[in-house]
């Protein structure tokens, strides 16, 4: 939740013109990682829970590639406190599959 918070913040100085853009799809990148993570806890069982954890990791994949997007093009400077809130995420993404598939 952290990290949509931070992309929010970042995407807000974007220009206007990529309102429906780059800012909506970071926004809806971002917002995914949390939202398929909780789809998958309600669900009935661990191989569904793995399969949306699935789908988040790449969310955040697809995130980090539109952050380094996003900076390229001038419209932002990345600084090290959110990239490591995506290594973070991912790590963690990484082990609790992980440790859920060494369950199933």
């Amino acid at each position: 939740m952290a990290l949509v918070e931070a992309v929010y913040a970042l995407s807000s100085s974007f220009p206007v013109d990529e309102r429906f853009g780059l800012t909506q799809q970071l926004r809806r990148a971002a917002v995914s990682v949390p939202a398929n993570i909780a789809e998958g806890f309600a669900r009935n069982g661990s191989r569904e829970l793995i399969h949306f954890l699935g789908i988040a990791a790449g969310s955040l994949s697809e995130l980090d590639t539109l952050l380094e997007l996003s900076q390229r093009l001038g419209f932002c400077t990345i600084d090290d406190g959110l990239r490591t809130q995506v290594d973070e995420v991912s790590g963690m993404l990484m082990a609790l599959a992980a440790s859920i598939r060494k369950r199933v």
